[in-house]
């Protein structure tokens, strides 16, 4: 994979929703709550108004409709803005 965000966006990979059970009862993926965790893959190189304060590596905590979903070879991705990070993780 060879995705390089531009200016103040990150790429997020997001945690697995966990599964849950209730006497037995399997949740859906289709009905699982979307994950508001992630660990960040790549950074873009800032604005210059807004520096870049995430790194590689950072787990961080994020909105519920942030960020724009890709998928690659399979994978599903986030890419968002900084400002759509609320807090690094850790």
């Amino acid at each position: 994979m060879n995705i390089r965000p531009l200016a103040d966006r990150v790429l997020v990979q997001p945690t697995a929703a966990e599964e849950t059970t209730y006497a037995g009862i399997i949740i859906p993926d289709t009905a699982k709550e979307k994950s508001l965790r992630g660990t960040v893959l790549a950074v873009g190189q800032g604005t210059k108004d807004e520096e870049m304060l995430l790194e590689e590596g950072d787990v961080v905590l994020f909105g519920k409709f942030a960020g724009t979903e890709i998928e690659v070879e399979g994978e599903k991705y986030l890419i968002m803005r900084q400002s759509d990070v609320l807090a690094v993780l850790g």
